[in-house]
């Protein structure tokens, strides 16, 4: 059976126990935790950490683990979301080595998950991204093999605002995509963190995919966005999408959420899928946010 969970980084100035509690109280089953390096973000829902792996112990993870479960808890994923091709060479070495490390300690917490990026050199080409796809994610994926931990690769185009122009800074965007990293580095260890949302921006198909990917979709995201029409029209397609959408919460949006999740059930999904909320207009404050997070759980559960 599906289980619904929530996104971690909505929260990001609550303790892991804190974001237990409040998650079981909810009546979520799951969270994806997120585990990004201790320092300042680059970009809003980003820079979280609710588990920090630096010097981890034996006992610390043990303590996670057990802490969610006695909860009814089940961490779903450790999420970590950089660009891992990054034209910064130094940038794009700190985040492997973080991400082969988190690798290391969702294997030896039991979770076999991490959720992220494939990344993207926002200057190059679709061709040119795929060699460093190649180079740069092959001993990654053969490592998180050897590790029994599978990779799950959101479907977020990274291509919002002025600053991830002109190509975006995530390249596992669309199907195309997928099909091409999925051939060139083949491995039952690498599959998608799907997010319908993504492809509705796209103005793409967001429920086909779900069958042909069917044993690719490790993780989902709930999340909704609202595309507006008179806007589209003022800046066109070709502008910064922040011109003309807006993220919402499941519902709230154009996504048809029965249609999606009635494809997951025709292809047996029994994973994990967590809320994504980045919806501004419940973010006044923490009450606010848990409004939107609680509005969203009623929201969603009527199709789980």
């Amino acid at each position: 059976m599906m289980k619904i969970g929530l996104v971690s980084a909505i929260l990001p100035n609550y303790t892991f126990e804190e974001v237990i509690d409040y998650v079981s109280g909810v009546g979520f089953k799951c969270v994806e935790v997120c585990c990004w390096p201790l320092g300042k973000a680059a970009r809003r829902y980003a820079g979280i950490t609710h588990i920090n792996i630096d010097g981890i112990t034996r006992e610390k993870m043990d303590y996670y683990v057990k802490y969610a479960a006695d909860r009814g808890i089940q961490i779903s994923s450790l999420g970590y979301y950089p660009n891992m091709l990054d034209a910064d060479l130094e940038a794009r070495g700190v985040a492997t080595d973080h991400l082969t490390a988190l690798i290391d300690v969702s294997a030896d917490m039991g979770v076999n998950m991490v959720t992220t990026f494939i990344g993207k050199d926002k200057a190059k080409t679709v061709e040119d991204n795929l060699e460093m796809y190649k180079e740069v994610w092959t001993p990654i994926v053969r490592y998180a093999e050897n590790k029994k931990v599978k990779i799950g690769i959101e479907n977020c185009p990274m291509y919002f605002t002025k600053d991830e122009f002109p190509g975006g800074n995530n390249l596992a965007s669309t199907p195309y995509i997928w099909r091409k990293m999925f051939e060139i580095i083949p491995s039952d260890y690498l599959g998608l963190n799907y997010d319908p949302s993504h492809p509705y921006l796209l103005m793409a198909d967001y429920v086909k995919p779900v069958y042909e990917f069917k044993d690719k979709i490790f993780h989902v995201h709930f999340k909704d966005i609202k595309i507006f029409k008179d806007k589209l029209d003022e800046y066109g397609a070709f502008s910064y999408p922040s011109l003309w959408h807006s993220p919402r919460l499941p519902g709230l949006g154009g996504v048809d959420f029965g249609a999606f999740c009635a494809a997951l059930n025709d292809i047996r999904f029994d994973g994990c899928a967590c809320i994504e909320v980045e919806d501004r207009a419940f973010e006044a404050n923490v009450e606010d946010t848990k409004r939107g997070i609680e509005q969203s759980y009623r929201y969603m559960s009527q199709f789980m």
